[in-house]
């Protein structure tokens, strides 16, 4: 196993971190005031002045990935330069980089037809308009799929479609031009995972109503416009579906891989960010008479960090090359794990930096508080931990169910009568040189 950087890679990564330090981090404070103080239905004005400065910059669409563009990059060699991008909660959009509109291009490039991409995925590209993700219901656990109750019926020529979403994200940006909607085809199939469709619906389409913009946290709009919408009775051109009728999951499956190996380098860049103020912020502050930097526990947290951290960008490197490598089918253990470990690591790593930075450190002066309601949503985004566990776990017993227990030290079972018998001519225990009688 390869991890080390690309040559194409490390030369973009030195021109994204000369980007950042010019033209992000002294912006950062504009951008949050102006997300207070305009709300989330509205566009920025500081991401419309740097938009054009990053695609000036060559820094533009880097999420591409090289078997769709033969300029783009593969997951191993993109995953560094979404770290960067990463350090910032709105940097990601300056660079067309962002969620959900990165997934929706793949999703679109992969498996929408040649008229989706001459009307949708094209001005998506230039940056010109963003998108929707349309999947989770308030009214059932929509971390089961099967459970998404939206329906698509078709009438003719067209889908009429009805339901209820939420956490849609980017729903009430004024540039939205597309929305992805999953829902269950009527009449839905016996195969609970076949009844889901995905469909294109322009957000002008009658019947489609934002309904409200949804806090995370307490923070609306910045970064990523979580929202409430209702579909109800809307219409839409049959060639509007993606793939096919009842093939909403495989998309989802192809759609959400790379977006997770995203989420996760990103909250490495985040954690990192987050450690290195923690860590100015230790040795300038002396309560008892004391730096922060020679206290103990402070001292532990550090180290903790650090270690969570590398182990975190480990697993989700070597996850990034085996989707290069064997492809993200047999790279779904690995992509579940970062899962569940990134945003843990990345929440502690915040909740550490605000004890350090003491009641500042509960609001966003520093940065934390918008850290944190980030670090807890990704818990939930994309899947939540307890679903990436449970499928952890059965891949792991599935993966010893047919090797040969001799083989690799046994059963791990009470020991048979036989066994116990002959443990006790050699004495109550065997002895360290006969341990292995006892397995």
């Amino acid at each position: 196993m390869d991890l080390t950087q690309s040559a194409k890679s490390a030369e973009l990564a030195a021109r994204l971190k000369d980007f950042m330090a010019e033209h992000i981090y002294p912006n950062e404070r504009r951008y949050y005031l102006e997300a207070e103080r305009l709300g989330p239905w509205k566009s920025y004005p500081v991401v419309d002045e740097l938009k054009p400065l990053a695609r000036k910059a060559g820094l533009w669409n880097l999420f591409l990935p090289a078997k769709h563009d033969s300029n783009g990059l593969t997951n191993l060699e993109y995953a560094p330069l979404c770290e960067i991008m990463g350090r910032s909660t709105f940097a990601p959009e300056i660079f067309n980089c962002a969620a959900p509109d990165t997934g929706n291009m793949e999703t679109i490039l992969r498996y929408g037809t040649p008229e989706h991409h001459e009307r949708w995925l094209k001005p998506l590209l230039a940056g010109e308009i963003r998108s929707s993700f349309a999947m989770t219901e308030p009214e059932v656990a929509s971390s089961d799929a099967t459970n998404v109750c939206s329906s698509i019926e078709r009438d003719g020529d067209e889908y009429v479609i009805n339901g209820r979403k939420w956490y849609t994200t980017g729903a009430t940006d004024p540039r939205l031009g597309i929305i992805i909607f999953m829902g269950k085809v009527q009449p839905a199939g016996d195969d609970p995972y076949k009844a889901q469709s995905m469909v294109l619906v322009p957000p002008s389409t009658p019947g489609v109503r934002v309904i409200r913009p949804l806090p995370i946290l307490g923070y609306y709009g910045a970064p990523d416009r979580a929202s409430e919408v209702e579909f109800k009775n809307v219409r839409v051109p049959v060639s509007n579906i993606l793939l096919g009728e009842g093939r909403g999951f495989e998309i989802a499956q192809g759609r959400l891989g790379p977006g997770r190996i995203h989420h996760c380098m990103r909250l490495i860049g985040l954690s990192e960010r987050v450690l290195e103020r923690m860590c100015r912020r230790a040795e300038i502050r002396h309560p008892f008479g004391k730096a922060l930097s020679e206290q103990t526990v402070t001292l532990e947290r550090i180290a903790e960090a650090r270690i969570m951290i590398e182990q975190a960008r480990l697993l989700t490197l070597k996850a990034a090359w085996m989707m290069d490598t064997v492809g993200n089918k047999e790279a779904k253990q690995e992509i579940a794990m970062i899962k569940v470990a990134a945003p843990l690591m990345a929440q502690k790593i915040v909740d550490f930096a605000i004890q350090a930075f003491g009641g500042g450190g509960t609001s966003n002066d520093h940065f934390l508080g918008m850290a944190l309601a980030m670090a807890r949503l990704l818990r939930l985004a994309d899947g939540p931990d307890e679903v990436h566990r449970n499928q952890i776990a059965k891949l792991e017993i599935r993966r010893h169910r047919n090797v040969d227990p001799n083989r690799t030290g046994g059963h791990g079972h009470v020991l048979s009568l036989e066994e116990a018998d002959e443990v006790a001519r050699d004495g109550m225990w065997p002895k360290p040189a006969d341990f292995r009688h006892a397995f």
